[in-house]
């Protein structure tokens, strides 16, 4: 009976420790991707020409993670790059092409910039300027990267790239999959990856938002996107709190998204895009990380919304045609 209850005990900390990964995170772990810190000695340098589907470029890895000089594997799918977005300027202004790519889709760990209209991009970056858009995770090196490009990029170039972005329409880039057990997976890249050898574990209460097809979004692909496991119910019950407002528990997102949620004025459309960006954002307005104007106008609405329904609303939001 002892040698049952250590192996029940031993069971339920491993699963345990798969449903938090970082003890000491406050925030939800796996929208906040934190890089873990490496012990491992770096591997021999990959000198080899890659190439991805329907493109003939071919990068080497360091081309591939070069900030100032990002891929463009697809030039053909989205306008004339302005330089800003194509190269940045060194030493502090990364291209903005390299987080959130060529097209504007981005990944997990940053925001959708395709089909923003322009003066919402200008807005965010003078919230980023002035302190009123911050994260609720300070470790969270993706945003506040964003918070410090932002306070040294010159108005011409904000500019250029919000009217690059905005001319962009999105396309789907996410998969939205309901289901009760996923892969196991880990930090990296500031996102989630698969854990090797493949294994399964309970989804619990997370959103698992992982690459299509982890060597292709390494090479910063971007024409290869992410699919996002969500807890099953969850597109029903975010249904009924978009829809809705769930008996007052929040206000229909239409009323100010616009129908289908592709946005109405100056209100961005959130139709299609990373469930992990959406949950960290009505995070970081419910804790007043965000509190910029359109921010404020958001928080009777977040209020009153615990974790569960912001994995509801975002798998609901993310499902949506973009």
């Amino acid at each position: 009976m002892r040698q049952s209850s250590v192996f029940l005990s031993s069971f339920l900390l491993v699963v345990l420790v798969g449903l938090s990964q970082t003890p000491n995170q406050s925030t939800p772990y796996w929208a906040y991707a934190i890089n873990p810190l490496s012990d491992t000695m770096p591997s021999k340098p990959d000198t080899s020409l890659h190439h991805v589907p329907r493109s003939d470029k071919a990068f080497t890895v360091a081309q591939t993670r070069d900030l100032f000089n990002p891929p463009d594997w697809h030039p053909s799918g989205h306008p004339p790059m302005p330089d800003v977005v194509a190269h940045g300027r060194k030493p502090d202004v990364y291209a903005c092409g390299y987080c959130h790519l060529p097209n504007g889709e981005g990944r997990p760990e940053n925001a959708t910039l395709a089909g923003l209209p322009a003066s919402y991009i200008l807005r965010q970056i003078a919230d980023f300027r002035s302190g009123a858009r911050k994260t609720s995770e300070p470790r969270h090196l993706p945003e506040v990267t964003m918070v410090s490009i932002a306070g040294k990029a010159a108005d011409t170039e904000v500019q250029s790239a919000a009217q690059y972005f905005s001319e962009i329409h999105p396309k789907p880039w996410i998969r939205v999959v309901e289901t009760a057990s996923v892969p196991q997976t880990h930090v990296a890249g500031w996102m989630l990856v698969p854990t090797l050898p493949p294994a399964a574990e309970p989804i619990g209460h997370r959103i698992i938002e992982i690459p299509e097809n982890l060597g292709l979004t390494e090479l910063r692909d971007d024409d290869s996107g992410f699919i996002a496991y969500v807890p099953e119910g969850s597109l029903q019950k975010g249904k009924s709190l978009v829809v809705t407002g769930d008996n007052g528990k929040t206000v229909p997102c239409a009323k100010c998204h616009g129908p289908g949620l592709r946005g109405s004025g100056n209100v961005p459309p959130i139709a299609g895009r990373s469930p992990s960006y959406i949950v960290r954002q009505l995070y970081d307005i419910r804790s007043g990380a965000r509190s910029g104007t359109l921010s404020q106008q958001m928080r009777r609405q977040v209020r009153n919304l615990e974790l569960d329904d912001m994995i509801a609303i975002a798998a609901f939001v993310s499902a949506r045609k973009p």
